[in-house]
């Protein structure tokens, strides 16, 4: 299929705007892993230690801490030390920006899928 004069329109269109620079291009490249899924749904239920996420994750400590620095990077978690430990908490905010993102997207996919279906179904 080639790319019509439209095509950028449509593109523009469906995808979210820009806001402030920030995409949740790099939530979605986190999650994009199922150990960082795995930790994520660990620290729903409150801050660990990395000693505690590390027990029965199958994953090396130095495993973890190089997961939760991706997660961190990408805004979805965040480290605090206390004492020699470091404890890390979700941070919900940039998950729920991506989820609104997904949502925005979904809507305008069926918004054009539905003006698709009227043009096709469209008597001549």
């Amino acid at each position: 299929m080639r790319a019509g004069p439209d095509s950028s329109r449509i593109c523009g269109s469906i995808l979210p705007e820009r806001r402030r620079g920030r995409t949740p291009a790099p939530v979605f490249a986190a999650l994009g892993d199922e150990n960082r899924l795995r930790l994520l749904t660990r620290l729903s239920a409150g801050p660990l230690s990395i000693s505690r996420l590390t027990e029965g994750s199958g994953i090396t400590r130095q495993g973890v801490t190089k997961h939760l620095r991706v997660l961190s990077g990408a805004g979805l978690v965040r480290g605090t030390r206390r004492g020699k430990e470091s404890v890390w908490q979700l941070e919900r905010r940039r998950l729920n920006e991506a989820r609104r993102s997904l949502d925005l997207i979904s809507r305008q996919w069926d918004q054009a899928l539905g003006k698709l279906k009227l043009f096709v179904e469209e008597p001549e």
